[in-house]
């Protein structure tokens, strides 16, 4: 079957299997860290309360008949270990079965853990990271050529990753028509990073330029994708450099480093071996396996099926955000940031060990989202800090409830799985008599603002979240 065998892409499936392997460790990486204190038995969101609803049992995870930490914990620590394994190309280097069924295990364990993260887990790059997983499965080794059929779905997936995301902003927020998006987002995204400060001061007209880019690279560069080479290398080469400038200006977990990973479908050994001579510009393989073919080609049918509804919301007048049209999470539509805020809020959490109206508060420091004024933001990307995301949709005024009184309860406890996701706890681990919440409008300073005051952010009071609360007022 030399019609399936895509000989010229040795390089794209190499970058594909092992960068998306290494999204996959810092994935499971990041469950070993983070899930217990958010999702486990004692968590924010406990697991086993919410396998107890009707609407859980509808999704495929192995937590469905026993959910532990223990056994997160052995999930998450064996998806790091395989995922290392691909990432180091051992699983590679046998038969097309041996990446295939490594591929699908991450692909499953993940799967397994997104169906339970609930809102922790509910962001657009999880299914990404899934379809992609999926997708790399049927690779094949590196001693066969990679089919063509999953070339062209990995290349589709980027099509729809960021046609998608160049249509939300078209039909979503004015600003991105106008061209003034960049005015604001550098100051509001959910996470900056050390040089976001420095971008957002970038001088108008350029950032009016960067959104005309955007537009460019996202509505009609995607469309090259599917173009005879070296065109389609060329438009792969567009959208890395566009996400690498994503890269540079804020932290967005792995959205950018999958996107950038995904893209090298489009790259063909040619192009490839202009660029890094390393790259050998033809390879030799053995034949592709019957059965290997056969799955292939019946795995692709079924994404093609599946691709209608996605395909679907593009064309929709109400196009869908960051959606999935299947518990299996294949397929799924994509985009981001269809709206812009304006201005940032930043929830504070504060605590004392007073009891008194005298008070001495000391706030407490998130790891990633904005807080002391003079912290210069950190670089945290491709790594996912789940909490400071939500905290700053807390801003955005989305409900919280569910999830942050019981922070707030924790914070109270001076629980030490819950204080090692911050920065800093104020308290060196002792237990507050009260904590509250206030709402604070943030800005970045200006030069001037800067050089007078050492301060990254000027912020303003603008109300109270939560009004103070101890223990008591829990356990009435």
């Amino acid at each position: 079957m030399d019609w399936l065998d895509a000989a010229g892409y040795g390089f794209a499936r190499q970058v594909l299997q092992r960068g998306t392997a290494a999204v996959y460790l810092i994935a499971f990486l990041s469950a070993v860290a983070q899930f217990r204190p958010l999702l486990g038995e004692h968590g924010l969101l406990p697991v086993p309360a919410y396998l107890r609803r009707p609407a859980a049992r509808k999704s495929p995870t192995i937590f469905r008949w026993h959910y532990s930490d223990r056994m997160l914990a052995a999930l998450a620590c064996a998806g790091a270990l395989l995922a290392a394994a691909l990432l180091a190309g051992l699983p590679q280097e046998g038969p097309d079965w041996a990446p295939m069924l490594a591929f699908l295990l991450l692909w499953g364990g993940y799967l397994s853990i997104v169906n339970v993260g609930q809102v922790f887990y509910g962001f657009g790059w999880e299914s990404l990271l899934l379809e992609a997983g999926f997708l790399c499965a049927f690779l094949g080794s590196r001693h066969t050529a990679a089919p063509v059929t999953v070339i062209w779905l990995a290349r589709w997936l980027v099509f729809r990753l960021e046609f998608g995301a160049g249509l939300i902003k078209i039909r979503g927020d004015s600003c991105w028509r106008d061209l003034t998006a960049l005015y604001y987002h550098h100051e509001t995204q959910p996470m900056p990073n050390p040089a976001s400060w420095w971008f957002h001061h970038l001088p108008k007209p350029l950032h009016r330029l960067e959104v005309l880019g955007n537009h460019i690279t996202q509505l009609v560069v995607p469309f090259f994708l599917f173009a005879p080479q070296p065109l389609a290398s060329l438009a792969a080469a567009v959208i890395i450099v566009t996400q690498l400038w994503l890269v540079l200006s804020g932290n967005f977990a792995w959205l950018n480093t999958l996107t950038i990973i995904l893209a090298f479908s489009a790259v063909d050994d040619g192009a490839a071996h202009a660029v890094l001579a390393a790259v050998p510009a033809q390879n030799g393989y053995t034949a592709t396996p019957l059965w290997f073919a056969v799955l292939v080609l019946a795995v692709s049918a079924l994404l093609v099926a599946l691709s209608y509804w996605p395909a679907r919301n593009l064309l929709a007048r109400r196009q869908l955000m960051n959606a999935s049209f299947n518990r299996w999470h294949l397929c799924n539509a994509y985009g981001a940031f269809g709206t812009i805020t304006r201005s940032r809020y930043e929830i504070i959490v504060e605590g004392t060990l007073d009891e008194d109206d005298e008070a001495r508060w000391e706030e407490y420091e998130f790891k990633g989202k904005p807080g002391d004024p003079r912290r210069l933001p950190r670089q945290f990307a491709p790594y996912h800090l789940r909490l400071d995301w939500l905290m700053w949709f807390l801003g955005l005024g989305a409900r919280g409830d569910n999830w942050f009184l019981p922070l707030l309860h924790r914070l109270l406890n001076a629980d030490r799985a819950t204080l090692k996701l911050l920065r800093r706890d104020p308290f060196g681990g002792l237990p507050p008599a009260r904590v509250r919440a206030r709402v604070f409008r943030y800005r970045y300073s200006s030069w001037a603002e800067l050089r007078s005051t050492g301060q990254w952010w000027v912020r303003q009071p603008a109300g109270t979240y939560v009004h103070p609360v101890s223990l008591a007022d829990f356990e009435a």
